[in-house]
């Protein structure tokens, strides 16, 4: 029996078990397998390692995505993209201007095509925006999890956010954003009681100053340490 005499079905459960690569390489075969990596059905979770992957059309998104996860552990993390702008060198903000806005332009697409989304998870993105997450909130009002982790744009406007559009969040996690404060987290506490809230490290971390302000000791010294 060959594979192209299965039905749909059974293809797309061949399918869930493939990667990204493999969905696509053999989507590339024949129009039958080609239409089964288009369905929509297939692509109820997806994850990214790296902000670069975005930009590969080995995935699909659809109204059927419920998971989604973009991660970036990576050096160039800590030692380029989450430092503020106005300290960074030529060098280093053209580094980031080869991918910043490749995440933001991606949720954007989110926005527009996946409004069943129940969980987001976004790790290093150093780039995205307050206004990143509340268009998220904003158009996928299924979002039940939100878990931001070391994104050093994000501050106490997304957790306005949260607390003004989140009416369908159970979880909401902040860790590392050293931009939200203890203010901004009591706040959703008191708007959004039903929401299980957790930031580990967030509103205990130095937030970014601003190029008019004298930078203290202790945070010429914890620059020092991220290239340590």
């Amino acid at each position: 029996m060959h594979l192209t005499q299965l039905n749909r079905e059974c293809l797309l459960h061949l399918f869930s078990f493939l990667d990204k690569d493999s969905r696509r390489s053999l989507s590339l075969t024949c129009h039958q397998l080609r239409e089964v990596f288009l369905d929509p059905r297939l692509w109820n979770l997806l994850h990214f390692s790296s902000p670069c992957q975005l930009r590969r059309d080995n995935f699909v998104l659809g109204p059927s995505l419920r998971y989604l996860t973009v991660c970036w552990y990576s050096s160039r993390v800590l030692q380029v993209c989450n430092i503020e702008d106005w300290l960074k060198s030529s060098f280093q903000k053209d580094i980031c201007s080869k991918h910043e806005s490749l995440v933001s332009t991606f949720l954007a697409h989110v926005c527009h095509t996946c409004p069943n989304l129940r969980s987001l998870t976004l790790s290093g993105c150093g780039h995205i925006t307050d206004q990143d997450v509340i268009s998220m909130l904003q158009s996928c009002r299924k979002l039940s999890c939100l878990h931001l982790e070391n994104c050093v744009r994000i501050t106490d406007c997304s957790l306005e956010g949260v607390a003004a559009h989140g009416d369908s969040l159970e979880e909401v996690k902040v860790d590392f954003c050293r931009n939200i404060t203890q203010a901004g987290l009591q706040a959703v506490r008191e708007k959004r009681p039903n929401i299980q809230l957790s930031a580990e490290r967030s509103a205990d971390m130095i937030p970014d100053s601003k190029p008019e302000e004298k930078v203290p000791l202790r945070r010429t010294l914890q620059k020092l340490l991220q290239f340590s």
